[in-house]
């Protein structure tokens, strides 16, 4: 277990008044036996630059079984490798979500790149179901966002401005782009940039973090290459979203079309079932069905 994986299980503990054994780093099997779900305030601290939308991930489905609101306050990364940007679950996830009925909101105090963290955001969440989330056919693409954040330590050198700039002038497409670039106090400096495509009956996002001697301008090219693969296929969500979609697919039943079979698709799948749940993954042709 990972850090982001321990505070997962902390948050989930405390709204579930579980009994865990095992919930530490470096761990390989962990005991959780859940007792009564309560509404509770929770507050868990990562303690690295470990992904805060992670453990945001592992809480979402309580909210279809609360009697009352409860929050979850997490510190650690907010924009960091191998996990999800904060305006990629709160621009792209969540609303797809609120659409099929479950209610939550998001509000983020503080960014928190990598390697120190320190990032600051909550996840409110109210007694809500998700049923029927059919999302196989995203219709025409209505406008593009981009959301470029830099620390504050980057404004001299524009980076959240190149980003932005150089994602928006790559993306050539027809329909309307709106652009901003913001600067955020942070314990170290670093950048996101994020692509939000509006369509129809679907959203998709493809993000990309700055780095050390990657010019603002490479790491628009990335999120925009993303865009592209994504876009020229006839697929209604992106391959990271398909995965995280699952237990809601689960929970309250439906299809999404993904674009690839990928390694965390197959994992999500055999872990519904192992707990009794319908989850299937079938290739079709050019696309991916997935459904609960």
């Amino acid at each position: 277990m990972r850090p982001q994986h321990v505070a997962a299980v902390e948050a989930a503990a405390a709204l579930c008044s579980a009994t865990v054994e095992g919930a530490a780093t470096g761990a390989d099997t962990l005991v959780f036996d859940p007792g009564p779900l309560r509404a509770d305030d929770v507050a868990v601290d990562v303690g690295t630059a470990g992904s805060i939308p992670l453990v945001f991930d592992a809480v979402l489905p309580l909210a279809t079984a609360l009697a009352e609101p409860a929050t979850v306050t997490a510190t650690g990364g907010t924009d960091v490798e191998w996990s999800p940007p904060m305006d990629y679950l709160r621009r792209v996830k969540l609303p797809l979500l609120s659409a099929a009925g479950l209610e939550a909101d998001l509000s983020v105090d503080r960014r928190g790149f990598y390697p120190v963290g320190g990032g600051e955001a909550t996840l409110s969440l109210r007694p809500s179901s998700v049923e029927g989330l059919e999302v196989t056919d995203r219709g025409d693409l209505r406008r593009v966002e981009v959301r470029s954040v830099a620390a504050a330590d980057l404004a001299d050198a524009e980076v959240a401005e190149r980003q932005a700039t150089a994602a928006a002038d790559g993306l050539g497409v027809d329909a309307p782009v709106d652009a901003d670039a913001t600067y955020e106090e942070t314990a170290c400096p670093s950048s996101v940039v994020t692509l939000l495509a509006v369509s129809d009956r679907s959203r998709a996002g493809f993000s990309a973090l700055g780095e050390p001697g990657t010019p603002a301008e490479a790491v628009a090219a990335a999120a925009v290459e993303d865009f592209e693969r994504f876009s020229g296929g006839p697929v209604a969500v992106d391959r990271h979203l398909a995965d995280q979609l699952q237990v809601p697919l689960a929970v309250g039943g439906g299809r999404v079309t993904a674009p690839d079979v990928t390694g965390h698709l197959e994992t999500n799948r055999e872990v519904l079932e192992a707990f009794g749940y319908d989850a299937a993954v079938e290739a079709r042709g050019d696309r991916v069905v997935v459904s609960g």
